[in-house]
Parts: structure tokens; C-alpha cells; sequence
């Protein structure tokens, strides 16, 4: 585990906002191959990232939600910790999505024919949100369409179905 000492910084971008910058040395103490995932913690937030590389330096990403529980804004000095992430997705597998595809050998192989990228989208996809109901939901939808898709993901045909599920549950 490394500490560091940053600053969140925001680029002038519409596509990347708000990052902490993070030093050479310690960035490239966690790169692995192609592997840049990390865990970070900030003051008691634990969450997954990925070390990003801009023409200047490295930086992880901020998002919103982050940064608003954090009460974080620009220029603030902030304490990281940064781990490895060695979880295979990127994220906590979620329980339901889990059993699913434990108990679905057909959504299984089609979920892990997926490149690691698409994995872990649909893992966060189900990952945030926090009613088990909709987590299964969610789930339910990402397993059947990945099996009426053949393993090909549309995610504007996958947000459908899960709009779908989620109101079979009202």
C-alpha cells in the first residue's frame, strides 16, 4: 500500500473532469502488463479505479458521487491510499449476478466470452446499485439478454430489458 499526497485537478476536457494526479514512481509500482487497476482509499471510501495516463503525468478519476460525499472540491489536498485491485473484475462481484451465473451455464459462458472491459461494465452495472431486488433485477436482464444476444452486448437493447425486469417487480 502507498500513500500519497494530491491535489484534485480538473481538465479542460468534456470527456475527463476531476482526477487526482498521482506520481510516476508510484503509479508504475502498481502497473502490471496492462493491468492499472488499483483500490483507492480516501478519509473511510474505499472504491475501485484505474490509473490513466495523460501526455503529462498519471491521475485517477473522480466522479461526482465521489467527490460529493467526499465534500472534495478543486484545489483541495487530498490523502489517497492505493493498493492493488486484485479482484477479478474491478469490482465486488455482486451475490445475485453471482448465483446466476453459478446456476446458468449458458449466461455464464457467454458473460466470460465478453472481453474484460464488458465484464466489468455489467458487474458495476448491477454493483451500484444498493436494493438487492433491483441488483437481481439487473442481473436477470444482463444474464437473458447475453443469451437471447448469443454473447453479443447492445447496451441500449440491455437497458430495455432491464427496464423490463425492474417493473415486472412493481
Amino acid at each position: 500500500m502507498k500513500t500519497v499526497s494530491t491535489t484534485l485537478e480538473k481538465f479542460d476536457s468534456n470527456l475527463w473532469q476531476y482526477h487526482l494526479p498521482v506520481p510516476d514512481d508510484v503509479a508504475t509500482a502498481f502497473i502490471e502488463g496492462d493491468d492499472r487497476r488499483v483500490i483507492c482509499k480516501i478519509a473511510t471510501i474505499r472504491f475501485h479505479a484505474a490509473l490513466m495516463k495523460s501526455k503529462a503525468y498519471w491521475f485517477i478519476l473522480l466522479n461526482t458521487t465521489l467527490r460529493e460525499k467526499l465534500g472534495i472540491q478543486e484545489g483541495k489536498k487530498v490523502t489517497i491510499n492505493l493498493e492493488k485491485d486484485r479482484s477479478e473484475f474491478g469490482h465486488d462481484m455482486p451475490e445475485e449476478l453471482q448465483v446466476l451465473l453459478d446456476q446458468d451455464e449458458e449466461g455464464n459462458k457467454y458473460f466470460r466470452s465478453l472481453t474484460m472491459g464488458k465484464q466489468r461494465s455489467l458487474v458495476y452495472i448491477v454493483t451500484k446499485v444498493k436494493n438487492s431486488n433491483s441488483r437481481l433485477n439487473k442481473a436477470l436482464a444482463i444474464v437473458e439478454h447475453l443469451k437471447e444476444a448469443k454473447g453479443t452486448l447492445d447496451f441500449k437493447i440491455l437497458n430495455e430489458k432491464i427496464k423490463y425486469y425492474n417493473n415486472l417487480g412493481r
